[in-house]
């Protein structure tokens, strides 16, 4: 099968797994979580966990997480090279995404708890938020990062993002995954639709569906979508929603469509409906409100860079490192 006939499968795949949890939700009856307790409070979690219900979300999720890492380490050291169909290890990963999201559905049936019980509501989000910046970065000296041009980041930083970002990813998705019991809310729905479709992207790895750039922006994307959705559902349509649809929109104009090969009138064309846009949402709102849609971009771009130090600073210990008994230089 080829790896683009295996995506629009997974896509659809994705749409009817994210149905089944709806369905499977419904007999999640009788549970009183706590009450809601501020920002830093995740709701959807067991009043008085055990053991067990502890155990059974780390565990499986230790099972998920080693077992990708395996598979990915496995693509790197063995099968090390694209094509448009799929390797036999991507079957096997599409397998072992499919099997622990049926594990995940039974394990919130009997015993609901997630790795929200013993971690902060920050730390999920954080790892998606993460992913996305290494995104960024990866992308530099493709598409740039300020209106096609590059920041100054070293091909040896990207290269060395491009090389373990699997690793990376596979980690952020695995454990937010795992963070959310299978509850049925249209944010819970929204999310796992959202993390399907990100296991489906890791599982074709090596291939050249997993590089395609309109299905890679289409994942950048969908983040405005779920954030935006999920802050309209949260606090109504006075809320914060703008915030995230034009902060993420912001980034999109600014960087993610110089990588689509679009031409210079197009690109001004789409700029011109972003602002006019914002200008037309915050004539209602309040033009003094308007300087929040930059704050999603200002922290993607200023963690872009501190992510880019951390990993320069990696990269200069690994050369440092003595092999053979002597430092390199």
């Amino acid at each position: 099968m080829r790896a683009s006939t295996a995506l629009a499968w997974g896509v659809g795949a994705s749409a009817v797994l994210t149905g089944l949890v709806w369905l499977a939700g419904q007999r999640l009856t009788g549970l009183e979580p706590l009450p809601d307790q501020g920002a830093s409070w995740y709701y959807w979690k067991l009043p008085e966990p055990t053991v067990w219900t502890r155990l059974s979300a780390w565990l499986c999720y230790a099972a998920h997480q080693v077992t990708l890492w395996g598979l990915i380490y496995y693509a790197q050291t063995r099968v090390r090279r694209y094509t448009g169909g799929l390797h036999r290890v991507n079957i096997v990963a599409l397998a072992v995404n499919f099997g622990f999201i049926l594990l995940h559905q039974a394990q919130t049936q009997v015993f609901y708890d997630g790795l929200a019980q013993d971690v902060s509501i920050f730390s999920s989000q954080a790892s998606v938020v993460l992913l996305l910046i290494v995104v960024l970065l990866m992308e530099n000296r493709r598409r740039g990062l300020f209106a096609g041009r590059p920041a100054p980041i070293s091909a040896e930083v990207t290269s060395f993002a491009r090389r373990y970002h699997g690793y990376l990813f596979s980690w952020a998705a695995v454990y937010t995954f795992w963070y959310h019991p299978m509850e049925t809310t249209s944010g819970h729905l929204i999310g796992f639709f959202y993390m399907f479709l990100i296991l489906l992207q890791g599982s074709l790895f090596l291939t050249r569906a997993h590089t395609n750039r309109w299905w890679t922006l289409t994942l950048e994307l969908l983040v405005a979508a779920h954030g935006t959705l999920v802050a309209f559902m949260n606090t109504g349509p006075d809320g914060a929603w703008p915030m995230f649809l034009f902060g993420f929109l912001g980034v999109f104009v600014l960087t993610q469509m110089h990588g689509l090969g679009l031409g210079a009138t197009t690109r001004w064309v789409l700029a011109a409906c972003y602002a006019g846009a914002v200008l037309a949402v915050y004539a209602v709102r309040g033009l003094g409100e308007v300087t929040e849609v930059v704050r999603v971009p200002a922290i993607e771009y200023l963690l872009v860079g501190v992510v880019a130090v951390l990993l320069w600073l990696v990269v200069r210990c690994l050369r440092w490192l003595p092999r053979g008994g002597t430092p390199r230089s």
